[in-house]
């Protein structure tokens, strides 16, 4: 039998922050181990409470959720960090997810989905919330994606034309297991696919793959 998920709860307004984690509380393979009211609390509990995923609110007074995942990043870096807000925009999206954090998430989540996300973060699976999703994609910058992808940067590694396909689904929120029944493969060769992926683009995870696939018009 697996061990519960080990999660905090972070968000600067204490009804939201403890609702939450009474919700997640009762749900299946999750065990809330704190909780903390900005970024800053949020570096210390990291640190001292060892959670494996931390539910991360955007806009908070002091150090926000942007500037605490770079922090946790450097200081804790194997928590799973997943966005948990009330803010679509663009800006706050791009920065949080090139910051480090594996997903970013609405509030108005169901708490056994959302228990179901923390579940998948702590598996390393990228999540964008599809109004996120269709957010980054109507963005002005960069264009539409084009039939072709455009060149990458002089000394970039170029995708293939498979890769690419993987690239989308991942970006649109897809599981292994989703890609593999879209694209006719097996979970193993998707795996491997995106393996590769990441470690040919240099990226550190699901979300900055996503990341890469808006920046070059993917999408």
């Amino acid at each position: 039998m697996r061990a519960p998920v080990r999660v905090l709860v972070v968000d600067d307004q204490e009804l939201v922050r403890e609702g939450i984690a009474s919700l997640l509380g009762i749900q299946p393979g999750i065990r809330v181990v704190g909780t903390a009211a900005d970024g800053a609390e949020a570096v210390d509990a990291a640190l001292a409470l060892a959670p494996e995923v931390i539910l991360m609110d955007v806009r908070m007074p002091g150090m926000d959720g942007v500037e605490a995942v770079t922090a946790i990043g450097s200081s804790a870096p194997g928590c799973k960090v997943v966005m948990l807000t009330t803010f679509d925009d663009e800006e706050y999206v791009v920065q949080a997810l090139r910051a480090g954090a594996v997903g970013y998430l609405l509030k108005n989540l169901p708490a056994a989905e959302l228990a179901a996300a923390v579940r998948l973060a702590h598996r390393g699976v990228a999540q964008l919330d599809p109004a996120v999703t269709r957010r980054l994609a109507a963005a002005p910058t960069p264009p539409p994606a084009p039939a072709v992808p455009p060149p990458p940067p002089r000394g970039e590694p170029e995708p293939t034309a498979r890769e690419v396909e993987i690239l989308r689904l991942v970006a649109a929120g897809a599981t292994n297991r989703e890609i593999a029944s879209r694209l006719y493969l097996s979970e193993g060769t998707v795996k491997n696919h995106i393996s590769r992926i990441l470690t040919r683009l240099g990226l550190r995870g699901r979300a900055q793959a996503a990341l890469y696939a808006r920046d070059r018009g993917l999408l």
